[in-house]
This record gives structure tokens, sequence and C-alpha cells, in this order.
């Protein structure tokens, strides 16, 4: 995707063809934002919360309805927990033309239809939700659920767009927050039905949901604006895939937010196998996690902001390996005070790492245009360009990682009995993030542009030199 600017001398809302497109935008002006920019892009910041708030809830639902699926649904513990995979697998590979749709259709428009989408995996889990239903049927459901995860990568692509460098790490940081707390959102709920209605009422579940999306299509068609400089570039996305940073950063994200949303799947689950917990104790406790990494996420962008992404992530992914610790002592000793506060410390960690690795990128890439020559709007404009493209695939990499983490808890519990395999699992994962994110972006001052770095380790292409590029710009 490229976020090209039009004419200087067009106006911001003249229409290029029917509904609601802006013909120019150029948030790197500071008069242009002042008059008009800002108001409108906290307008479609607000309405793009929404729409993927609810979608990140269906893309989680079967993280709560597995909760419902006692005895008499006759699936095992393994088959719930690829109930979840499957959810999180579709919702990481439709991330990917969910980005260049932004570009294809416009930002609103592909909101509305996304958002529309949803009816589908919702209103089918509604129609099979029983016992007798065969498990075939439940994993097709399943499966449908995961386009609620490509709303993501959607939402960011769009938002990435509308606000200057500057306000990034607070606008990506909200954008995905906000959506990220669909997830404690729709297990409250569920809390609130068991609780309410018993562990045998899914459907009431279902029931809150179906007009939310409804009212999220509608609101996104009424005040949300398509951004007509916004392209798809073959060329942008091309050097994406070929940057040595796109596949860094993807890593890098499979530590942060895959570990929130393959948690998110599975905390509810962990408890009721190796703790023992009924639905409603299990949901009792499921929400709080999610809910903290959600609303600490901008918080992961302004540190980003203010100190350099790759020192927050760095610090982050240690303090990630320290919670780990945590959880796997409590498993063994099986203290299940001690496991919450480990596990909870995951989420809130998770959550501070998802803004501050979303920072990183469109950083990054204003760092190498820098590096490369150019100034002013012509990095900022060669920065959106290839910020955009990579985000997309940077977003389904790392929600592939919520699908290793409930795999990962599959093998373990089917093997052992217990996930303490898996925690172990996971803290050798968060000691080569620390590495890898300590060598590439803060061991020397430079940013590798598809060559050798000549303080750091030699990127995986051959191509131009490496520049000087100061940590706090990362």
């Amino acid at each position: 995707m490229t976020a090209a600017t039009a004419p200087p001398g067009s106006t911001p809302d003249t229409p290029r063809r029917s509904g609601r497109w802006i013909e120019r935008w150029d948030p790197e002006d500071e008069t242009f934002w002042r008059e008009s920019g800002e108001r409108v892009a906290h307008r479609n910041l607000l309405l793009s919360v929404f729409s993927e708030h609810i979608g990140f809830s269906v893309w989680t639902l079967w993280s709560v309805l597995v909760l419902f699926m006692g005895p008499e649904y006759g699936v095992d513990p393994a088959g719930k927990f690829l109930l979840i995979s499957m959810a999180t697998l579709v919702g990481a590979v439709v991330r990917v033309p969910y980005t260049f749709a932004v570009a294809r259709f416009g930002g609103r428009n592909w909101t509305v239809v996304s958002a529309t989408m949803l009816l589908v995996p919702s209103v089918a889990a509604l129609i099979v939700m029983e016992p007798g239903t065969s498990y075939t049927t439940f994993l097709v459901v399943a499966l449908l659920t995961g386009v609620g995860g490509g709303n993501f990568a959607s939402s960011m692509t769009n938002i990435n767009s509308f606000f200057p460098l500057r306000r990034k790490g607070w606008a990506l940081g909200v954008n995905a927050g906000g959506g990220n707390i669909g997830v404690p959102v729709v297990q409250l709920a569920g809390l609130g039905v068991i609780a309410a209605a018993g562990a045998g009422h899914p459907r009431v579940l279902l029931g809150i949901y179906i007009p939310l999306i409804v009212v999220a299509a509608v609101c996104s068609a009424r005040w949300m604006d398509n951004l007509a400089p916004v392209r798809n570039d073959a060329g942008a996305a091309r050097e994406a895939v070929r940057d040595a940073h796109t596949w860094i950063m993807s890593f890098l994200y499979i530590g942060t937010f895959g570990s929130f949303i393959g948690y998110s799947f599975a905390f509810g689950l962990v408890l009721q196998t190796q703790f023992e917990r009924t639905p409603l104790q299990a949901a009792s406790l499921t929400f709080l996690g999610p809910l903290l990494g959600s609303l600490v996420r901008p918080l992961g962008g302004q540190l980003a902001d203010r100190f350099g992404g790759a020192r927050i992530t760095l610090w982050n992914f240690a303090a990630m390996g320290a919670a780990t610790l945590v959880v796997v002592a409590a498993s063994l000793r099986e203290s299940l005070p001690a496991f919450l506060a480990g596990f909870t410390a995951l989420f809130v960690l998770s959550g501070i790492g998802n803004g501050s690795t979303y920072k990183m990128i469109p950083a990054i890439f204003h760092a190498k245009a820098l590096a490369d020559g150019r100034s002013g709007a012509a990095a900022a404009t060669a920065a959106r360009r290839l910020s955009g493209a990579a985000m997309g695939l940077i977003g389904a990499v790392g929600a592939l990682g919520g699908l290793g983490i409930n795999l990962a808890f599959r093998q373990s519990f089917e093997t052992v009995g217990t996930g303490t395999a898996a925690y172990l699992t996971f803290l050798g994962f968060y000691g080569v993030c620390c590495a890898v994110t300590w060598a590439v972006y803060l061991r020397g001052r430079t940013v590798p542009d598809d060559g050798q770095d000549g303080d750091g380790p030699a990127a995986p292409q051959g191509g131009r030199e490496s520049r000087p590029v100061a940590h706090a710009e990362v």
C-alpha cells in the first residue's frame, strides 16, 4: 500500500466518486493537520476502534463458547484447543488480503464490508451451538470466526495513513488497544451469560453480538471516510517482502501479539483443564488479563514515542521472560494465585509490547528513508508506503504466534497432562526475542538496508550499505 499525496491545490473533501472520499491527505503538513486533518482522523479512529472491537470479539468467540461445552458435547480438551486454534489460523491468514483491501476499496468501504461479514460466523454459531452437533460442524464454524481477525489488519493499515509520524505510536496503540479490548469484553459477556442463565445457554451470548455487528456496519457507512491517495502498490509490497525488517518485526510481533491472542484464546481452557475450574469459575478469571493487556497497549505506543520502540521492546521481552518463570514455578507447585499473577503480568507485558513493536514499524522505514538521503515530506511518504505494505504481513505472521501457542498447549496437555512444557517453550522464545531486538536495533547505531550492517548482523539480502540511525528513531 502507498499513501501518496494528491496535488496540494485539491481540497480535502472533494468527492472522487460516490461515497465519502477525501482527495488530498497530508497529515505531515501542520497547517492542514490543525485546520481539518486532526478532526477527521480522530473521527475515523473512533469508528475504526468500534468496528475492530466487534471483530476481535467475534474472532475470540470460541475461547468463550468452549466453556459452555460440557461433557454432553462429547469434545475433550484436545479437541477444544483445536477449535480455538483453527479460529486463530484463519484470523492470521486473512490479514494479508484485508491489508490490501483498504487501498483497493477504500478504508470506509472495507470497514463496512468486513463488519457485515461478521454476521456469517455469528449466525452460524447461533444455529449449531447445541449438544449433538458434529465436531466437524463445530470446526467449520470456528474457522469462519477467523474473519474477525482480519479486521485488525485493515483497520491498522487504514489508521496508519490518517496520522502523522509523530502521532502514529499513540494512534496505532489506541486503535489496536480498543480492538484488543473486544477479547475481555466478549469473555465478560460470556461470564454474565453463564452466571445469569447457566452454561447451557450459549445462544444468549450470540444474540447479544449480532445486533452490535449491524450497528458497527451502519456507523462505519455513515461517518467514516475513504482516503483517495491510498493506493495498492505492488512495488511497495515486493519491497516490503524483500526487506529484512519486515521479517524481523514479524518475528518480534509473534512474541508480543502472538502471546496476547494465544493466551486470550487458551487461558480459560487452561484453567479448566489444569486447575479443574468450573465454567463459571474459569470465566470469572479469564477476562482480567486480556482487559489489562488491551488497556495498556496505547501506553506501549506512548513509551515508544518517547524512549524508542526498540528499547521498550527489549526490556518488555525480558520482563515477559521473568513472568513466564513465575508461571512455570506456579504450574509445578500447582499454585493458582501465583499462576494468575504470572499470567496477568504476561498479558500486561504483551499489551505494552504490542504498542512498542507496532510503533517501530513506521519508525524503521522512516529512519531508512532519511538514511537514504530523503527528507521532510519525501521521507514521510516513503515511510508510509513501505510501512503500510509491511503491516499486513507483520500482523498476519504475528497472529500465527497465537496458533503456535494454542498448538503448544494442546500438545503439552495431551502428552504430559499439564501446560509446563509449553511454558518452558515460551520462555525460550522470549529469550530469543530479546537477543534479536538487541542485536538488530540496539547493539549498533544502524538500521540495515538489505545489506551488511557495519555495527550489527548482516541482513538476509545483499544490497545497499547501511547508514547510521539514532536509537530513539526506532
